[in-house]
């Protein structure tokens, strides 16, 4: 074998084991040692990850896709997805506050005090998620009129919505637990939560909506019961790790009880980052609505599948910058201010390449991603005008992604709060509905919105990072 084999076989031998590693959810300090191999150590678990979470949409989409009258199922769907946004804010912005937290007691070496901040953060989301899924189920079928849903698609869908409403603390819980392991560097435990919660959401959906033997066929409503069960399953293994008391992360039962000065800390760092989610989610519900009442219901089901679609490809970028999040909490907690900096950068590089590619694979394959999840011609056109005008801005979509996890993972969720506001209320929604309403140029006028927003988004988020105001944020 010559010098040139043994230097690729042991290269490849390298990665081999970086990657079995990163899958094993090896509990390191991330405060030492190769930034380039932590990044890898937790961006891998945490793409696969949130290439999970995206499937949950997708093997929906595409069983619902196959339905009689899959427009109405499609747009339901769509639609649930963008009243769910506000769920997502609320777990997400909570999840943003516990790894946040999470991360700096780690730096700090202090794995007890870990452990309560995360289950306070579990404590206030159950207790604000009642009260929104309550009314979620109520108000479902008004939700989707609302939406820009016709009279048929809103009748056909209440049952779908008001399972994946009142079902809605599921939601909150996978995204919060998965944000603490994050926090702590065990990012595999909420990779394999993901998949657990997939591989179970896959066997129901085609037994539930299309039925099987003895189980009789539920259609739409069949998706939001297997989809709800699954994640369950999900949030199942996702306790038995935090109460087995193997992990960094030892949960009692005492932890339980309210502890007010922790919960004031966390609804400090929780609140804007929460309505810096809600806040994009709001923008995300008007410009679905938008596309309802200027493109019908084939206009709305082929932005929804166009949407879907970009998720997909977009959360695992997602997934790599909340690697980010966690290095800059624990390095600012183990006072590695440069170390900090220089994860974001390695972070960063990573993501506009994935991104980079994912751009190329959309414009040469879309088409034949949209056909697979849907039959029909007019849905199909809707959706690859929608995904060739959104995925112009993918690189830029990339980079604010990972600038915006970086103010969070330092607790400075203020900053990204206002670059949403300004992103979203203030550019995104007056030139969609600009260009869409008065320019006569409807859906189209929307997709062309959403690159254009998103790209003067990262460059803020840029300006902001160099700054370096976030090294200095106290959690």
């Amino acid at each position: 074998m010559s010098q040139q084999q043994t230097a690729l076989s042991s290269k490849l031998s390298q990665i081999y084991t970086l990657i079995k590693q990163s899958l094993k959810g090896e509990e390191l300090d991330f405060t030492q040692g190769s930034i380039r191999k932590a990044v890898v150590l937790l961006a891998i678990p945490m793409m696969l990850e949130m290439a999970m979470e995206s499937v949950f949409a997708l093997v929906d989409l595409y069983f619902v896709g196959h339905l009689h009258n899959s427009s109405h199922a499609i747009q339901t769907v769509g639609l649930t997805e963008s009243i769910l946004t506000v769920i997502y804010s609320l777990a997400i912005g909570m999840s943003m506050a516990a790894t946040a937290v999470v991360a700096r007691r780690i730096g700090e070496k202090d794995p007890v005090a870990a452990a309560k901040a995360g289950v306070q953060a579990i404590l206030i989301a159950v207790a604000f998620n009642l009260l929104i899924s309550i009314a979620g189920f109520i108000y479902a079928p008004d939700l989707l009129l609302f939406m820009g849903a016709s009279a048929e698609t809103a009748q056909q869908g209440t049952a779908f919505m008001r399972i994946m409403m009142g079902g809605s603390i599921i939601i909150v819980l996978l995204f919060l637990i998965n944000g603490i392991f994050r926090g702590a560097g065990n990012a595999a435990i909420a990779m394999k939560s993901l998949w657990i919660a997939n591989i179970a959401n896959i066997i129901l959906c085609p037994v539930l909506i299309n039925g099987f033997g003895p189980v009789p066929a539920f259609g739409l409503t069949g998706a939001a019961i297997a989809t709800t069960i699954g994640r369950g399953t999900g949030v199942c293994y996702q306790v038995y790790h935090l109460v087995n008391g193997k992990g960094v992360l030892k949960v009692k039962l005492a932890y339980f009880t309210p502890h007010w000065e922790q919960i004031k800390a966390l609804l400090k760092i929780a609140a804007p980052g929460i309505f810096q989610f809600v806040i994009a989610s709001c923008s995300w519900i008007f410009l679905a609505q938008l596309v309802a009442t200027t493109g019908g219901d084939h206009g709305s089901a082929g932005y929804q599948t166009a949407l879907r679609l970009m998720m997909f490809f977009m959360l695992p970028a997602w997934g790599m910058s909340n690697a980010a999040a966690t290095l800059v909490g624990q390095n600012l907690g183990a006072k590695h201010l440069d170390r900090a900096e220089q994860s974001v950068m390695k972070t960063a590089k990573y993501v506009v390449i994935y991104m980079l590619t994912v751009m190329v694979i959309t414009f040469a394959a879309g088409h034949y991603f949209i056909a697979f999840f849907t039959n029909d011609v007019l849905i199909q056109e809707v959706a690859k005008d929608a995904l060739h005008i959104m995925s112009i801005g993918y690189i830029f979509y990339g980079i604010g992604m990972v600038l915006i996890s970086t103010f969070n993972g330092a607790g400075d969720t203020w900053t990204p709060t206002w670059v949403n506001f300004i992103g979203f209320w203030l550019f995104q929604i007056p030139l969609a509905y600009f260009l869409a309403k008065y320019m006569g140029m409807g859906p189209i006028g929307v997709f062309i919105a959403i690159p254009g927003a998103e790209t003067g988004i990262a460059i803020a988020g840029y300006i902001l990072f160099k700054k370096g105001k976030w090294k200095t944020i106290k959690v």
